[in-house]
């Protein structure tokens, strides 16, 4: 065993403690908590930027890989290689995908849960031209939606779900700076559907698809998003009907005040009705300011507790 390896099983070690802190053993296995997602937004964080190549990059994979090894029924990393520039080396990147098995045996229908977890290399919304070349650490942008992935790993499995669950992680969601260098994990497992599902060893259905992307700010306030409107409206209504049943419609707005191109279009230009789930009106977006001080446990149980309540009232 390497010293690398070492120190991230010391490190998870230490995450399951500080997660489990406080809680009583009938709380460990409960709902969705805010409180263990923020624990894993901040580890994120901590590990430093997390744009392809650097050492951050390396030991978030590790980290992830290794946390839902001990939740899900199968886990695998997608690796795959893109020219960045004429002149740089290629970029490896790496998608995170696990599997998460429903109560109905042979039930292949499985609602597809993502979020991306590398980070922005530029903080090219800052005002100096000196700090936007400063990569970003990403707390909102990136460890967000990642937390509540993870957290919500530990829910399916100490609770199995009436309907599979897949998770993907994707990486260069963020590279940049144009568009053309952005949501490169998605366009990959898009453009191999077929073979990307296959890598989890199942024939598995995607009914629909929720993607989570800046979901921790701590001023939450999440409209529907004008691509997943028009692609899968009955999804957005099934997330926000959730929202309401709960009490927390004050926090999900019922106009479309956004429409983004991110991880969710490319899922959609390959035939899965997918949603995209975000907080777009945050300030340090793109910032050296997105920090784990800008978000809050509260928001993230929030949407935590939504995407639970909608995988649980699935049908198999």
């Amino acid at each position: 065993m390497t010293s690398s390896q070492i120190r991230l099983i010391l490190c998870l070690n230490l995450l399951v403690l500080v997660v489990l802190a406080g809680c009583t053993p009938a709380q460990q296995i409960a709902a969705f908590d805010g409180e263990r997602a923020y624990q894993l937004l901040k580890f994120q964080v901590d590990l430093g930027p997390r744009y392809p190549g650097s050492s951050g990059h390396k030991a978030a994979h590790e980290m992830i890989f290794g946390y839902l090894k001990k939740y899900a029924s199968t886990v695998e990393t997608q690796e795959f290689r893109v020219q960045a520039t004429n002149d740089s080396e290629p970029l490896v990147l790496k998608n995170i995908i696990a599997l998460f098995d429903s109560k109905a045996k042979g039930n292949k229908d499985y609602v597809l849960l993502a979020a991306h977890w590398d980070t922005r290399p530029t903080a090219d919304c800052e005002v100096t031209a000196e700090d936007q070349k400063k990569p970003i650490l990403g707390a909102n942008d990136g460890a967000s939606g990642t937390a509540v992935l993870l957290e919500m790993a530990r829910v399916l499995h100490h609770r199995k779900p009436p309907i599979g669950v897949v998770m993907v992680f994707f990486d260069g969601e963020d590279y940049g700076p144009t568009s053309e260098r952005m949501f490169l994990g998605s366009r990959y497992f898009a453009e191999n559907l077929e073979r990307s599902i296959s890598s989890v060893g199942k024939s598995v259905n995607i009914r629909y698809g929720v993607l989570l992307d800046m979901v921790g700010d701590r001023n939450l306030m999440i409209y529907r998003e004008g691509h997943s409107v028009d692609a899968a409206p009955e999804v957005v209504d099934k997330v926000w009907t959730a929202a309401d049943e709960l009490g927390y419609g004050k926090y999900f707005g019922r106009e479309v005040k956004y429409t983004i191109e991110d991880d969710h279009v490319p899922l959609i230009k390959a035939g899965i009705k997918c949603i995209d789930v975000i907080d777009f009106d945050y300030a340090a977006w793109h910032t050296l300011d997105d920090t784990p001080d800008k978000c809050s446990p509260k928001s993230l149980q929030i949407v935590g507790r939504v995407v639970e309540r909608v995988i649980y009232s699935e049908k198999p």
